[in-house]
């Protein structure tokens, strides 16, 4: 069933708007008074973890939604950013920030995949696309920090 426009435009809208923590974190990192900084790169961590657990939450769904041949390959597979976020909160910050950017570079590629797409509209990609992007970029951004601190 294809998403009537006004429900596209809210996924766009609502898309953007969750990459707010990640741009305000990113500035933080760099502009704020230093005792900001250490909380804004947890607070990085912290969300980025929590949107890539969600991510395979998309594809859970999805695999719930329709009976298709490779649901089980779906769910099991939607476990796996979950399995890479929680993980990625228990290692110092520079190895977390990686162990989520590449993350979210897999669940990408996957979602790129002809069974990622399954089930999903195709401007749904797009929008992932860019959000993935951006967020990727923001990952180097806060590691550069890092680098520097």
């Amino acid at each position: 069933m294809a998403l009537l426009t006004s429900e596209r435009s809210t996924a766009w809208y609502l898309g953007l708007a969750g990459l707010l923590p990640f741009i305000g974190g990113s500035a933080l990192v760099w502009f704020g008074p230093i005792a900001w900084q250490v909380t804004a790169i947890y607070g990085f961590i912290y969300y980025s973890a929590v949107i890539l657990s969600f991510l395979g939450g998309v594809h859970w769904g999805s695999a719930l939604q329709v009976s298709r041949a490779g649901n089980i390959r779906r769910l099991l597979l939607a476990m796996v950013p979950s399995l890479i976020a929680w993980p990625a909160l228990l290692f110092n910050v520079h190895t977390g920030l990686w162990v989520l950017l590449l993350g979210f570079l897999l669940i990408g590629g996957y979602d790129l995949s002809r069974e990622g797409r399954e089930g999903f509209p195709s401007w749904y990609f797009k929008l992932r696309g860019l959000l993935t992007l951006v967020v990727v970029l923001l990952h180097i951004v806060v590691l550069f920090r890092l680098s520097g601190l």
